[in-house]
């Protein structure tokens, strides 16, 4: 069974949504969450979670809610924080580390931490039992791919292209897949640019999908109803878990 990972934005559009959301997906077919940490740069992401991440701050999003947040939903749902660095450095590692054990969540997902700095951050969290999560993208080289994975906790984040989430560009994935099966055991999850329609293919030769986007983007629709988002969102994880697993 191929897994599914959920990214939803945390605070948007408010907390108690955000807990509502994360439950109704633990009964949708999705495996792991990802909680985002709303941020102001966030170099990694396209427009559609930078929309999500504008509001969810506008709004008043705090670290605090995200802690808050978590304590409810990390019991119920494997969950990760994704967040950029800057955050985590500013508010100190250790409490990030210290409210991740409290509230049961199991690992963080830093995009714009390289390998090189990421190492003192790792050896923090894997005393604690906690992952961080490691990248490999189609650039990379095989002695680059080995030194990424030599130790990687939980999965490998394959950046299924070059750029930024929610692109919807495609490239071949096999020879990189291929290349960091020979060095690792480690699940491989392809993530960027992954929704309804490309979930299928996305999916062959690794254990894992991870969708962002295609949420949040149901997310963003002023349209509809909080509860009817909910629906929506559930629903479209159900499709993609099948999808996978065809």
């Amino acid at each position: 069974m191929k897994n599914l990972v959920a990214y939803i934005t945390t605070g948007y559009p408010d907390l108690d949504f955000t807990v509502d959301l994360a439950l109704s997906l633990a009964q949708s077919g999705v495996d792991t969450l990802e909680l985002g940490m709303p941020f102001s740069d966030p170099v990694a992401d396209g427009p559609v979670i930078e929309k999500a991440s504008l509001y969810s701050l506008q709004n008043g999003f705090k670290v605090e809610h995200l802690f808050a947040a978590s304590r409810q939903i990390a019991p119920h749902i494997d969950t990760l924080w994704m967040g950029y660095f800057n955050p985590f450095y500013h508010k100190g590692f250790d409490l990030f580390i210290d409210e991740a054990t409290k509230s049961g969540v199991n690992g963080f997902i830093i995009p714009d931490l390289p390998l090189e700095e990421a190492r003192p951050y790792k050896k923090m969290m894997q005393e604690q039992n906690l992952a961080l999560i490691d990248f490999v993208a189609p650039t990379d080289s095989n002695e680059r791919i080995s030194e990424l994975v030599s130790d990687a906790d939980k999965f490998i984040y394959l950046v299924a292209y070059a750029g930024i989430t929610g692109a919807g560009k495609s490239e071949s994935l096999e020879h990189i897949i291929d290349n960091i099966r020979k060095v690792t055991q480690t699940p491989i999850y392809v993530g960027f640019g992954v929704d309804q329609n490309s979930a299928k293919e996305k999916a062959q030769g690794v254990d894992g999908v991870i969708v962002g986007s295609a949420f949040v983007k149901i997310l963003l629709d002023k349209s509809l109803k909080h509860t009817k988002k909910i629906e929506n969102i559930s629903q479209l994880a159900k499709e993609i878990k099948e999808k996978i697993n065809e």
